[in-house]
């Protein structure tokens, strides 16, 4: 396994004239200039393969280009492109159907379909305090729920991201996720953390900052994405889920990252057999054509007039298209076998972890896992420099990576990625480990 010296001429040149001409607002990554990409393998302009290891952050979640998703997508392109939301297709009502049939929670559902995950953020705050027409909002920190002002207010994962662009919307108060590996709260004997956290929610946001009918929702990722890939403790939705009913409060879980199928179930919080009233996806909803929305509890977005919320792409035909193709996929095979090699490459690094005293804890579900990168096991003290060095050396050794909170590597394949890619792509990152071992011994 060698390391390459990448980026190759073609690539180099594309990077160049990309520095002339967009914005560095949008940070990347690794110098990776993608020519074409198939399942869960991807060629750079140079003709470099790689193991994608981050399918887009989650979103190509049947893989690139699969045949189906191109089949539906060509066969409504040769029909008509755009018809906006003002009007009625087809595909946007099948779309909303099968939507409404997967929603999490036994209610009759509604659909809202925008474009991205922020949009489906927006939507969702919108949606709620028109229903509650209540202020406040609960969030939590390391939170990422988007960047529009909006979602900005809400996303406590990076100060950079907040940087001046004051004043965010008010009304939004921000408590500490149930990340038990680095606790921040002090728990009672035999309190699962998790309650903590909901305790410290009532007792010291409720009873001394907002009162709790003033409260329109809290919203919630299920597993934190930018955050860090961090697992709530069992114990924190049902209590959450007990908060937000003796309070009125509605439960909105953010699944932009962690939805369709990511996890081995349709939702990440159906883990915890708890049922949210608003549901917001994006992501891998449509294996990379851009759309999003939020799934609700009927009586919610019925109590939503015509012009109080909308968007011009909303259901546009070609994401529909792919979406439906994409949820079919997902529902026959990939959402099996997210659940199977999830636990399968939990268990490879977890072996990893005994070999490596630089791991400090390998958490996720299904093929949403993290891998948190310490200075030592016992303080956890995060090692950031440490972190980036493996994903610098997983890309010139052939795989695509990506970090995560403070120092945590994250695994989001394509949910069709096959056992034998996979365990490429886990060998890679093992020698990127090692090879960063070497660097900081």
């Amino acid at each position: 396994m060698e390391l390459r010296d990448v980026p190759g001429p073609k690539a180099r040149a594309i990077i160049a004239r990309d520095k002339q001409v967009l914005s560095p607002v949008a940070g990347r990554v690794a110098e990776f200039v993608m020519s074409h990409g198939r399942g869960a393998e991807v060629w750079d302009v140079d003709g470099y393969r790689y193991v994608d290891l981050i399918a887009g952050i989650a979103v190509n979640s049947t893989g690139h280009s699969h045949p189906r998703v191109v089949q539906a997508i060509q066969q409504q392109a040769e029909k008509f492109l755009h018809i906006s939301a003002d009007y009625y297709h087809e595909l946007w009502v099948r779309l909303g159907e099968r939507l409404a049939g997967i929603a999490p929670f036994q209610e009759e559902a509604m659909v809202f379909l925008a474009n991205s995950g922020a949009e489906s953020v927006e939507a969702a705050l919108k949606a709620a305090r028109y229903y509650t027409k209540r202020k406040f909002f609960i969030a939590f920190l390391s939170a990422f729920h988007g960047r529009t002002m909006g979602a900005l207010a809400f996303t406590a994962s990076k100060a950079k991201y907040r940087a001046n662009y004051f004043p965010w919307m008010p009304g939004v108060l921000h408590v500490p996720y149930p990340d038990a590996y680095r606790p921040v709260l002090l728990s009672k004997p035999g309190e699962d953390y998790g309650e903590t956290v909901v305790r410290y929610i009532e007792e010291q946001v409720l009873g001394k900052l907002a009162p709790p009918d003033e409260v329109a929702g809290i919203i919630v990722e299920p597993i934190q994405g930018e955050g860090g890939y961090v697992v709530p403790p069992d114990g924190f939705f049902p209590a959450l889920r007990r908060l937000c009913d003796k309070y009125g409060i509605l439960l909105i879980d953010d699944e932009v990252q962690a939805g369709v199928g990511r996890t081995g179930k349709w939702w990440a919080i159906e883990h915890w057999g708890v049922e949210p009233d608003i549901v917001c996806t994006a992501k891998g909803i449509a294996s990379g054509v851009p759309m999003g929305g939020i799934i609700a509890r009927k009586r919610i977005l019925e109590a939503w007039p015509p012009g109080a919320h909308g968007n011009t792409y909303g259901g546009n035909p070609l994401a529909a298209a792919a979406a439906l193709a994409t949820i079919d996929l997902i529902e026959q095979e990939y959402m099996a076998n997210a659940a199977q090699l999830g636990v399968y490459a939990l268990e490879r690094l977890n072996e990893m972890a005994a070999r490596h005293p630089s791991i400090g804890q390998v958490r996720g579900k299904g093929l949403m896992l993290g891998v948190d990168f310490v200075k030592d096991r016992e303080s956890r003290e995060p090692f950031a420099e440490f972190r980036d060095r493996i994903v610098e050396y997983t890309f010139r050794l052939g795989a695509l990576m990506m970090g995560c909170g403070p120092s945590t590597v994250r695994l989001a394949p394509p949910l069709a990625i096959t056992k034998d890619l996979l365990d490429e792509g886990l060998e890679i990152f093992e020698e990127a480990i090692r090879l960063a071992e070497k660097d900081f011994a």
